[in-house]
Formats: C-alpha cells, sequence, structure tokens
C-alpha cells in the first residue's frame, strides 16, 4: 500500500518529461549516433495549413504524347514516393489530354524560405524498380518488365509468405529472360526482393528456376492489393524520364493565420474542459485531466517523430478522440460516483466502478477503432490524416483514459485525507 502512494507522482514526473518531448523534440548522443525524437516544432502541416508547391511534370523530350496508362504509372510513382515519406495531404491529377501531372504537396517542416524549385527535389524525376538479391544485388530492373498484371489462378513461380490463389503476373523482355532465368536458378528457396528506390514494395520467395520469361507472385492477400503491386511494378518501367516543366507556391488555403487560431481554439477547449472536470468530478476530475494530457500529448508525439502530415481533418480526428477520452472520464467518474452512494468504501467503489465502466468505454472505443482502421486502409490523402490521428488517439484513450486514470485515482486514495466522499462528487445514500 505504502508503495502505491509514490505511483502518482511517478506518472506525473513521466507525463511531464514526454510533455516536453512533444514540445521541444529530443536529441540525446548514443554510442556514435544520436536518438533523435522530433517535437511538436518538427511537425509536418497540410497544404490547408501551411500551404505547399505544386509542379507540373511532363516526359522528356520533344514530341512524347504519353497514353493514359503512362500516366497512371508514373502517378504510382508518386505515390509510392510520398507514402514512404509519410506525406498524406497532396493531390495527383493527370490530364490525360495534354499529357502532364500535377503534383500538389505540402512544405517541410523546417522549411522557413519557400522555394518551389528545391521542394520539388523531394520527389525526383524517375523511379528506378529493381529486383535484388539477399545481399542486395540487383539482377533485374525495371526495364526489363514489359508488363506487371493482377490475376487469379493456380500456377505459382515466386511465392510470398502468405498463401492464396490470387496473384502478380509478370512478363519479361528477352533481355530480362535470361538474366531472371539465371538469378532463379540460383536462388531457389531464397527471396528475390522487389524495390521502388529504396522502398521495398515485395519480397517473394523463389520456388524454382524461371526461364520461359514469365513470372507469377502468389500470396497476395486480396485482389486490390495485387492490383496495387502490379500498378508500382509498372511504374519503374516507363518509357521516357519525367521532369517538372512548371512548379510554383500554394498559399494555405485556411490562410496564414490558421493554425495559430486552431491553438488557441484547442487550449481554451481544453482548459474549460479540465475545469468543469474539476468542479464537477473533484478528485476524480483532477486525474482526468493528466490523462487528458498525457493523450494529447501522446497523439503529437505519435504524429511528430515519423512526421505524419497534419492536415485540418487530421486535427478534427485529434479532437474527436480527445472528445471520446472526456466521455471516458465521465463514465468512469459516474460509476464511481454511484459505487459510493450505494454504500462502498472509496477504494472499494473505485475498483468496481473502473470494472463496471470498462466494458461501455471498451464498446464505444473498438467501434471507432474499426472504423479509423478501414479509413486508413481503404482512404488516401488528407483522410488518411483523419484516420490516423483518430486511431491514435482511441488507442491512447485506452491507455491514458483507462489504465493510467486507475494507476493515479487509486494511488491517491491510499491517502486517508483523500478517501471522502465530497471528494468524489458522491454523498452516501441514508
Amino acid at each position: 500500500m505504502k508503495s502505491n502512494k509514490f505511483i502518482f507522482f511517478l506518472v506525473v514526473l513521466i507525463i511531464a518529461g514526454l510533455t516536453y518531448i512533444a514540445f521541444a523534440g529530443l536529441n540525446v548522443p548514443f554510442g556514435n549516433n544520436n536518438i533523435v525524437l522530433k517535437g511538436a516544432g518538427e511537425m509536418r502541416y497540410g497544404i490547408d495549413i501551411k500551404g505547399g508547391v505544386e509542379a507540373i511534370y511532363q516526359p522528356k523530350g520533344e514530341n512524347i504524347r504519353p497514353s493514359a496508362e503512362d500516366l497512371e504509372k508514373a502517378r504510382a510513382i508518386f505515390e509510392t514516393r510520398l507514402d514512404a515519406q509519410q506525406i498524406l495531404d497532396r493531390e495527383i491529377t493527370t490530364d490525360n489530354a495534354n499529357g502532364y501531372i500535377l503534383v500538389r504537396f505540402p512544405w517541410k517542416a523546417d522549411e522557413t524560405e519557400f522555394n518551389a524549385e528545391e521542394a520539388i527535389k523531394e520527389l525526383g524525376e524517375t523511379a528506378l524498380l529493381t529486383f535484388r538479391d539477399p545481399d542486395g544485388e540487383i539482377v533485374l530492373e525495371g526495364k526489363h518488365v514489359t508488363k506487371a498484371t493482377a490475376e487469379a489462378s493456380a500456377t505459382q513461380s515466386l511465392q510470398n509468405a502468405s498463401s492464396g490463389n490470387i496473384h502478380v503476373k509478370l512478363e519479361l523482355n528477352d533481355e530480362g529472360k535470361q538474366l531472371f532465368a539465371e538469378a532463379t536458378g540460383r536462388l531457389i528457396g531464397q527471396q528475390i526482393s522487389i524495390f521502388m528506390d529504396e522502398i521495398m514494395l515485395s519480397a517473394p520467395t523463389v520456388q524454382s528456376a524461371i526461364t520461359e520469361g514469365s513470372a507469377i507472385i502468389t500470396g497476395m492477400e486480396s485482389m486490390a492489393a495485387a492490383r496495387t503491386l502490379a500498378s508500382r511494378i509498372e511504374s519503374g518501367a516507363l518509357p521516357y524520364p519525367l521532369e517538372s516543366t512548371s512548379y510554383g507556391i500554394i498559399s494555405p488555403t485556411l490562410g496564414a493565420r490558421a493554425l495559430d487560431v486552431m491553438v488557441k481554439a484547442a487550449l481554451y477547449a481544453f482548459i474549460l474542459v479540465c475545469l468543469f472536470m474539476l468542479l464537477y468530478y473533484r478528485l476524480p476530475g483532477f486525474v482526468a485531466c493528466f490523462a487528458l494530457i498525457l493523450q494529447v500529448v501522446g497523439q503529437m508525439l505519435a504524429l511528430s517523430i515519423p512526421s505524419i502530415t497534419l492536415t485540418l481533418p487530421g486535427i478534427a480526428g485529434l479532437i474527436l478522440s480527445i472528445g471520446m477520452g472526456v466521455d471516458a472520464n465521465v463514465i468512469i467518474s459516474e460509476r464511481i460516483k454511484e459505487e459510493i452512494n450505494s454504500g462502498k468504501t472509496v477504494l472499494a467503489a473505485i475498483e468496481s466502478g473502473f470494472h463496471k465502466a470498462f466494458s461501455a468505454v471498451f464498446d464505444g472505443n473498438i467501434t471507432v477503432i474499426i472504423v479509423a482502421a478501414i479509413m486508413w486502409i481503404f482512404g488516401s490523402g488528407a483522410l488518411l490524416s483523419f484516420a490516423y490521428t483518430l486511431f491514435t488517439g482511441v488507442m491512447l484513450n485506452f491507455l491514458a483514459g483507462v489504465t493510467v486514470s486507475r494507476l493515479l485515482i487509486k494511488s491517491l486514495g491510499c491517502y486517508k485525507g483523500l478517501r471522502a466522499p465530497v471528494l468524489f462528487g458522491a454523498r452516501r445514500a441514508k
């Protein structure tokens, strides 16, 4: 019991440390490298909040008229590169009539001088598709692949870890046929990894030597996944390089001061919510404030460390998840108050209150987690930012609103002076 008394102060110190990291970041030497955790100041904001750059990409060379299929391949290149950099707020539009691709994406977090020419270097101009052996040596390139299609069949040549009859069929040119026959002949039972630039798309295992100029990658989890892989493989086999022919700066669609306004609004709302919890629920409300701080800090770290782009829909997801965090703490506080009013001791009421409230909190949160996961899997662009903040927020709600709140309030309950029913907003029934 005595050791439990100090859990509250230990958890509060941890929350304070995480809060500092969330705002200021962390850069600590560790051996020959540094441990770097990005803070809120290094967060990447969407076009709607900070603005960005737009660039038009066309085939390099004169009198080249790309087909709609070629433009779709090039679009897949940009999708792959932006996904790898966690740039979720982007617009990629193909103009089949005029033969160009329009790409819009936000500025980097650390950019202060908005130079469009420098920004588009982040995307590059061409993509290199390579097939590599376990030692990283290139055994085949995208130029050797003439076609990649998603199909459903029974034949297997290259096999992924999972099983299934949905596959991607590759067709190679004469040079590729010879190179692949040699590579698969010596790599039976080993993996040949497929890379777009330095991004691994797939790593199937060679089942047998492939000498006919065609290969099959099996084990696709769905036809949609097979089509995506086929599109990305084909995108590395463009018959021409791409170059940016024009570029420009995009102003924030919500205005230059939109972020400041949103931050102030969120701060005022958070203060008002904490005041309500303190005045109405008292000690449980006091604990709820720390749980909400931990949830907000956790979401900031979940955004800043991997450099996930934060957009206006993303902020909406963050606010919605905080609202669910408040809801969880209200349910728990009401349950504890009911248990005290029924005649139980404070410590027993805390234990029983959390136990009875868990099912309601779990049911409300698990449905949102499922919806957020579906949006993440099938969505794109700014919708991914909303899905990500909502998903991480609800997951943190389980950690902060249930687990941490329970630790804090049980720790404070160890002090006799804090066991008065009035501190829980309750009155014992006569």
